[in-house]
């Protein structure tokens, strides 16, 4: 089992920076984040690797948002600049045990509020 809680998000204007944080109880392969916006499907955001030597991002963040994580600490981050009220959503973080596994276990979402 792996527990994963999540904080950092808020309301902020557009144009503001926020940073997720999410902590597991223990180490896995691959940290991710996902978003919902109300009415819509989660969707992809980042992720990234236990070495940190794989990472990628989804077309509607990729050159504004930043993953990154400390494995010192079991953390991942997500740095969020240049906000946009697209970016409304929940935040959850997600994390695969391993490489053959899919994302098992899901944290229970912050949420992200951008005014325009």
């Amino acid at each position: 089992q792996v527990q994963l809680v999540e904080s950092g998000g808020g309301l902020v204007q557009a144009g503001g920076s926020l940073r997720l944080f999410c902590t597991a109880s223990r180490r896995t392969a691959i940290l991710g984040w996902f978003r919902q916006a109300p009415g819509k499907e989660r969707e992809f955001v980042a992720r990234i690797t236990w070495s940190g030597g794989f990472i990628n991002y989804s077309d509607s963040v990729k050159g504004r948002f930043t993953i990154s994580r400390d494995n010192a600490k079991n953390t991942v981050y997500l740095q969020m600049p240049n906000l946009k009220p697209e970016d409304t959503a929940v935040y959850y973080c997600a994390a695969a045990p391993d490489f053959a596994s899919g994302y098992s276990y899901w944290g229970q979402g912050t949420q992200v509020t951008v005014s325009s």
